[in-house]
């Protein structure tokens, strides 16, 4: 059967999948601008979410192959921030592989929606990773450093933070220069939603007490951090898979490293384990698969990469549709 059959008729976004430099399916749907009918297309830019951490993760790990920062450095010794309760003595480690226990300005474990954050601290406020803090630099250690695997996203704004101060530069500016342009990710960027670009879609969120949809810019950080953000094209991310496989961004040891298990205990078979920006699936036919995903309101991404057999997956949706369905139809007709 042709995936293209498999997918839901209602999906709407971009979904793109190949096998080295065959395309296996290019499925392109719904509008980047509902109001005005304008279509999405394989160059729209759509909003990704936490999958910016991948990027976030890659800056931090050619720090460490320089030899600019290592994995046991502490945010007592990077950083020259007051930390207050949070323990000076968590490493970069512990913040990549999401043991840090740092408290997190959004506790999925507690909290259900994102624009929750935005009641009493206006969203418009944050365009630099600093301008978080206040959501959670007053607050206790959630737990011991080290002690478990939880989802952080502080930790990746901490990390963001770590590469501004050691390269002088805005987070976003050094991914620009170190990952994007080598990448040839001409349409990737972290784009504040009151300057978006062209080619930009809207995010959607439907509202049930109207029957319509309503955009998610009051529902999400105006500009993306190192906790995600930013903005993508399904073929950027398929130039990203491909430079970083071919060690382009960094060593090939220390992609082995981002792509193997470093934390987590699996008990969710579907989401898996973790290692450095990416969740690892276990395979115990082969190789282990490894994604990188990201939701928001109006906001729903996956990217998978299946060393078995070389392919690469990228689904994108901006009205929050289940990429994560669509996903496992991939798997099952693909792999």
């Amino acid at each position: 059967m042709n995936i293209k059959e498999r997918i839901d008729s209602k999906f709407r976004g971009n979904i793109y999948v190949v096998q080295d430099d065959k395309i296996l399916c290019e499925y392109v749907t719904g509008f980047a601008d509902l109001s005005n009918e304008v279509p999405n297309s394989l160059e729209t830019k759509f909003a990704s979410a936490s999958a910016g951490k991948v990027f976030v993760a890659v800056g931090i790990l050619q720090l460490i192959e320089q030899e600019k920062i290592k994995f046991d450095d502490t945010l007592g010794v990077l950083l020259d921030i007051p930390l207050n309760n949070i323990d000076k003595d968590v490493t970069v480690r512990q913040l990549l592989n999401h043991t840090s226990g740092v408290p997190d300005y959004f506790d999925e474990s507690v909290m259900d929606e994102y624009e929750e954050l935005w009641i009493d601290y206006p969203n418009y406020k944050i365009r630099h990773n600093s301008d978080l803090l206040p959501l959670f630099i007053n607050k206790p250690m959630m737990y011991l450093k080290g002690e478990k695997f939880q989802y952080n996203n502080s930790g990746y704004v901490l990390l963001a933070m770590i590469i501004e101060k050691i390269t002088g530069m805005y987070f976003d500016q050094y991914l620009r220069e170190n990952i994007f342009d080598i990448c040839g990710m001409k349409s990737t960027g972290y784009y504040e939603l009151d300057r978006l670009p062209a080619k930009c879609a809207n995010n959607y969120i439907y509202c049930y007490d109207t029957n319509d949809y309503r955009t998610n810019i009051f529902s999400v950080d105006v500009k993306g951090t190192g906790a995600g953000g930013a903005f993508i094209t399904v073929r950027d991310i398929v130039n990203f898979w491909t430079n970083l496989l071919k060690g382009n961004l960094i060593s090939k040891v220390l992609v082995s490293d981002m792509l193997n298990r470093q934390s987590g205990d699996g008990v969710d078979a579907e989401e898996g384990y973790y290692g450095y920006g990416m969740w690892i699936i276990d395979n115990p036919n082969g190789k282990d698969f490894a994604y990188f995903q990201g939701c928001d309101p109006g906001v729903s991404f996956i990217s998978e990469y299946n060393p078995n057999n070389g392919i690469i997956s990228v689904l994108v949706s901006n009205y929050g549709d289940n990429v994560w369905r669509e996903m496992r139809k991939i798997r099952e007709e693909l792999y």
